[in-house]
């Protein structure tokens, strides 16, 4: 997808005068988010249990990148951006930008990975017969750290292999053509690279290696410290849409308003909804994600973006880029 890509920081962004900035004094804020990618929350949105639990307007503007959302928090266009992914974020604040993470927006460990060629007959078993392959690889993305750490967990001296830097859409056309031993990517491109090949470890298995694909909720550090209340409770409505969704007693309600919101037919919103896993407040805040594991992960990231040249330094250490503080009172809302 266009928002897990890296872009240039000069990524000018339209916000509709309508939906004009709103201030951190009581009379509303400005939220992003993106179209074509479905989640409980634009439930709470449509029905407007935002706005209510606040007790001021919010405004929604849809952006088309996560670099795109660092420019606009950086602008003070808005204050909370809904699934801005982790490369960008790296990005904006290995560049100095001031941004914190506040919550785990999704996690899609399924829809993103390495998928090798069917004629190989390559699994988990045998992964270290990979040595000496031709492999495409979006270098600076979560694909690209995903790989590295792959290689790593197999053994696979990467040196030994020929990796090309291919958008996951070239990639699968490559794998599908057989001018690939391997392709790594995301959404659309991941699954039509699976109709050519295997994948060597589920998400659920990446996930254990410490390998994460996830999205999250950011917003500028001032706003995080002055107007921190007004995040917790909408946060903790984001955590109430996320638990009406869990329970699929409430799908036949939510799909269509989730749908239509995000712009997609309603086959394809549960399509993608099926990869994607929304974290419980606890989970969350657990070492997994916000108590250490992002950090870590936040870290990794930025080196895999250091090495490729799309960054010039990273931080020491991406600490401060987290606040839990926010959702930690969320939970007793």
């Amino acid at each position: 997808m266009n928002k897990k890509t890296l872009q240039s920081f000069a990524v000018g962004t339209a916000i509709s005068l309508s939906a004009a900035s709103a201030g951190a004094d009581g009379h509303g804020i400005t939220v992003a988010y993106f179209l074509e990618w479905p989640m409980p929350f634009q439930y709470a949105k449509v029905e407007g249990m935002y706005d209510e639990a606040l007790g001021a307007p919010v405004a929604w503007v849809s952006f088309d990148t996560g670099t795109a959302m660092s420019a606009a928090m950086a602008s003070g266009d808005i204050q909370i951006a809904v699934s801005q992914g982790v490369p960008p974020f790296v990005v904006a604040t290995s560049a100095g930008q001031d941004l914190q993470i506040v919550d785990v927006a999704v996690s899609y460990s399924e829809n993103d990975n390495c998928v090798v060629a069917s004629a190989l007959e390559i699994d988990k078993n045998s992964a270290g017969e990979l040595a000496g392959k031709k492999v495409a690889v979006p270098l600076g993305t979560a694909a690209h750290y995903g790989f590295l750490n792959q290689m790593n967990h197999f053994g696979v001296d990467i040196t030994t292999m020929e990796i090309v830097d291919m958008a996951p859409a070239e990639g699968a056309a490559a794998l599908a053509q057989g001018s690939l031993d391997m392709a790594c990517g995301w959404g659309g491109a991941l699954r039509r690279m699976m109709e050519h090949g295997n994948i060597l470890l589920t998400g659920a298995e990446k996930e254990e290696l410490g390998i994460l694909v996830f999205d999250v909720t950011s917003a500028p550090a001032s706003f995080v410290a002055e107007d921190s209340e007004m995040l917790s409770k909408f946060l903790a409505v984001t955590a109430a849409a996320n638990a009406m969704w869990a329970d699929q007693a409430n799908h036949a309600k939510m799909l269509p308003v989730i749908a239509k919101d995000a712009g997609m037919s309603e086959e394809d919103t549960m399509s993608t909804l099926t990869t994607f896993v929304f974290p419980t407040v606890d989970e969350q805040l657990s070492a997994k994600w916000l108590g250490g594991g992002a950090q870590e992960f936040m870290k990794g990231v930025a080196g895999v973006f250091v090495d490729a040249g799309s960054i010039p330094s990273a931080l020491d250490s991406y600490e401060n880029a987290v606040n839990t503080g926010p959702l930690e009172a969320a939970k007793g809302m």
